[in-house]
């Protein structure tokens, strides 16, 4: 635990030399990075997404790529390709960007759905296929994905398989006044200078020791069917927050769901120093866990009623352990 708590102590304060503000940006980044799972941010261009995920890529000293996704990209150019070689009269294997431990798509909504389907393998299996032939991905492996809720002209919506596979999604917000002025600030002192590099990062192995030491934190049984009640809930709203409510909701959350409660609130827990997880951490990875797990009807779309509505309300009852 405290060989954790100093390696998350270095990433933090090298993240936020570079970054201003945006703490919930951070702390979800750090939490999907030790959960080892994979993160999808919704925001409006400019809030930094692409700053945050190079940061955090340049603090581990990782290897990162950056992937705009376009209507005309197709899957292999992300996983990669066979190529003939003339000289040697065979075909070689040029691997893709996906082969990197941090992976920005960025506007992930403006790729095809074959190119999106793609991005399956290696997100859930941690490898790719290429001319019959599985590659493996480095470790670790973290897609953060952006997508744009302005614009809808050009995009395609990403399907619910592709939702569940991210462990978390967060929603990146406009930085304060007090914020903005620092940013113009460090833009004209050069630390938000592409080549400028962070300093004392952490190694891949530091990170690799983070994971293993999150996975034995503790989960007591109550916290466990606390997680499993509420996706339970969400599944059978009805009774629960009545049929008025309940209509709202198209599909309720998978397993998956439960699975990224237990993940997300150990890195969590190991975020604030503590060895063991609370019923709070579940509370406060609400939102994050499950506004894109709990689907909602048109009807609630047109109502202007929010998923992070809906889930409030099924915690307010279902009772805490």
């Amino acid at each position: 635990m405290r060989r954790a708590s100093g390696i998350l102590d270095v990433i933090s304060k090298a993240y936020s030399a570079k970054m201003v503000g945006q703490e919930r940006l951070r702390t979800s980044l750090l939490i999907s990075l030790v959960a080892g799972g994979h993160i999808l941010l919704e925001s409006v261009p400019g809030l930094a997404k692409t700053t945050a995920a190079s940061t955090l890529a340049d603090t581990v000293k990782a290897s990162f790529k950056r992937i705009q996704c376009t209507p005309d990209l197709l899957p292999s150019d992300i996983t990669g390709n066979q190529i003939y070689d003339a000289a040697t009269g065979s075909f070689r294997t040029v691997l893709g960007p996906v082969h990197a431990n941090f992976v920005l798509l960025d506007e992930i909504n403006r790729s095809s759905a074959k190119t999106q389907s793609a991005m399956l393998e290696a997100m859930q299996e941690h490898q790719t296929t290429i001319g019959g032939e599985v590659h493996p991905l480095p470790k670790p492996f973290l897609v953060i994905a952006t997508q744009n809720p302005i614009e809808q002209e050009g995009t395609y919506e990403l399907p619910e398989a592709q939702m569940d596979r991210f462990l978390l999604k967060e929603i990146v917000e406009y930085p304060s006044p007090a914020d903005e002025v620092e940013i113009l600030g460090r833009i004209d002192s050069g630390v938000l200078d592409p080549d400028r590099h962070v300093a004392g990062a952490v190694s891949l192995a530091d990170v690799q020791a983070l994971q293993a030491t999150a996975s034995k934190i503790y989960v007591d049984a109550a916290i466990r069917n606390y997680i499993v009640g509420i996706a339970y809930v969400t599944r059978n709203p009805a009774p629960y927050i009545g049929e008025e409510r309940a209509r709202f909701i198209k599909y309720g959350a998978s397993p998956r769901a439960s699975i990224a409660f237990l993940q997300a609130s150990r890195a969590l827990a190991l975020l604030n120093g503590r060895s063991h997880v609370l019923p709070e951490d579940i509370r406060t990875l609400r939102h994050l866990v499950l506004r894109h797990r709990v689907l909602l009807t048109f009807e609630a779309d047109a109502e202007g009623v929010r998923s992070e509505e809906i889930i409030d309300e099924i915690f307010s009852v279902v009772p805490t352990p």
